[in-house]
């Protein structure tokens, strides 16, 4: 149902992790396994609603608010949170908090260091740890050996599995992960996932809870999709139809939840698999589902005891590399305000929890935005040198000259109620600051003020409002208003509002050259 050619869906990372660690908040899989799984069809339910949703009612521009800075926040916040939830399995504790703070897990960790570790797993976990590290650096340094830190995980899960079965070290402290010999699901003689549509919770306490994280977790993977989806497509040189998008994922999770599966969303690595394969199609999903249910069905009942050190130290190697430090190192380069939404989102998530952190980025985002509409910059223009007609910022191009009694003042942004106000303020303070400066140097007083109106896409009626205080205001000084390379819309509104005829005929040019030069011979002819 979707336009993506490349895309392979699943379980990813991410949502997984996310979703993991918000279900764990509302009910504990060890001691409610049945309510911890019906929340969680629950909550893929309401991720494809939201999903659906989003596209009926044109809200697909919500995800856009997600930033690029907000997600690598975010992701590095969720690395750090999964990472320290397992620390459970990684030092053998029984007891540990249900919270997912950094404070409280950290409190957790210290108060049973005395009786509550054991040290059987740690080394066994951190040895494990250790020797993924190892394989990594290997595979990153000889590209040669990139099957190195492919097949380590696997081939060290299987080493352990078996030690533990030959040694019986679960008898000894070690615990392990039996719920593994227990999945149900497309083995040969075991039937296909089972329907789970009436253990959604569709009213009660759950309901609700589940609608929140279906929330949360449907947003972040229609992101991630989106933007995998696009990537892919620019590099195939097709279009990716983001309606079409929302409705197959929408879909996609709503029909999952019934057939007891959870969120599944875009795969990063699996659709660059996908890519480099040479994949034309949606079609070849279904190839790979059928190599996953072959294999699960093969291997599943090996790792009957497998130990939980190993498990947590696989998922700890994973998440480590969700925390981006070169993106974080080049956000703060690039744009302060986007390294604090990073933050704040980080932040957010390591000392509150998933929800905070994505309510403060959001938020951030939103005040960028409306910080960026109601304080659109603006620029005094010069004329570069060895050029007849080009004027540019003189911040920008310190070599620009400006005009001798003629003030060129440039707005970049469309005039709206939210920044009409601040835009005529702005214009008048850069002349008082101007006309400040012409004293102590006795140079010409001005007689023109030229607005560079390119970039206003668009004006308002308060915005003509504003134009017109600035006129009276400029009256009052004894110079004249003048507009540039206004937008077509621009000069249908000013026409409509008649302010062509307030400021007077001849007023309005098409560049700025054209209005300096006409300017300039008519304060010649002035005594």
């Amino acid at each position: 149902m979707g336009s993506s050619r490349d895309i392979a869906i699943g379980p990813v990372a991410v949502v997984s992790l996310l979703l993991g660690s918000l279900l764990q908040d509302e009910i504990d899989s060890s001691t409610n396994p049945v309510g911890y799984r019906h929340l969680a069809f629950t909550a893929t339910f309401f991720a494809g609603l939201t999903q659906f949703i989003l596209r009926f009612l044109r809200l697909g521009f919500l995800i856009d608010f997600l930033s690029h800075a907000a997600i690598v926040g975010f992701m590095g916040g969720a690395a750090v949170t999964i990472a320290l939830q397992q620390l459970k399995g990684l030092l053998g504790i029984k007891k540990f908090t249900k919270d997912t703070d950094i404070v409280s897990v950290m409190s957790s960790v210290f108060s049973s260091a005395r009786h509550g570790w054991n040290w059987n797993t740690i080394l066994i976990g951190i040895s494990f740890l250790i020797f993924l590290s190892v394989t990594k650096y290997i595979g990153k340094k000889q590209k040669k050996f990139f099957w190195v830190p492919a097949i380590a995980p696997l081939t060290f899960v299987i080493i352990s599995t078996v030690s533990v079965y030959a040694t019986r070290a679960d008898k000894h402290g070690v615990e392990i992960k039996i719920w593994v010999s227990h999945i149900v699901g497309p083995i040969p003689n075991k039937g296909i996932n089972p329907p789970s549509v009436k253990e959604i919770f569709f009213s009660g306490q759950y309901a609700g809870k589940g609608f929140k994280i279906g929330v949360v977790s449907g947003m972040i993977a229609l992101t991630e999709a989106v933007a995998i989806g696009r990537t892919f497509a620019s590099m195939k040189d097709y279009q990716l139809d983001g309606n079409k998008e929302m409705i197959a994922l929408g879909t996609m999770n709503i029909v999952g939840s019934m057939t007891s599966c959870y969120v599944a969303t875009g795969s990063f690595s699996r659709s660059a698999v996908n890519y480099m394969s040479g994949c034309e199609t949606a079609v070849s999903n279904i190839v790979m589902a059928c190599v996953v249910l072959l294999t699960l069905a093969l291997i599943t009942p090996l790792f009957k005891y497998t130990p939980n050190a190993i498990l947590a130290s696989i998922i700890i190697s994973a998440v480590v590399g969700l925390v981006d430090i070169e993106a974080v190192t080049l956000i703060w380069k690039i744009d302060k305000f986007d390294f604090i939404a990073c933050m704040g989102a980080f932040f957010g998530v390591v000392f509150s929890s998933v929800e905070v952190g994505l309510v403060i980025a959001v938020s951030i985002s939103f005040a960028k935005i409306l910080l960026q509409v109601t304080r659109p910059r603006t620029a005094i223009l010069g004329k570069v040198p060895r050029t007849a007609t080009v004027y540019r910022n003189i911040q920008q191009y310190p070599d620009a000259t400006k005009v001798p009694g003629i003030l060129i003042v440039r707005v970049d942004s469309a005039i709206y109620f939210s920044n009409s106000n601040y835009v005529k303020e702005r214009i008048l303070r850069w002349l008082a600051d101007e006309e400040e400066h012409v004293k102590e140097n006795s140079q010409p007083r001005f007689q023109y003020l030229i607005i560079e109106m390119g970039p206003v896409t668009d004006i308002d009626t308060s915005g003509i409002h504003a134009l017109e205080e600035l006129f009276r205001a400029l009256q009052k000084r004894d110079i004249k208003l003048v507009l540039a390379n206004p937008a077509p819309v621009v000069v249908d509104k000013l026409h409509a509002s008649k302010f062509q005829e307030l400021i007077g005929e001849g007023r309005i040019f098409l560049t700025v050259a054209d209005a300096v030069r006409t300017c300039y011979s008519k304060m010649e002819l002035e005594p």
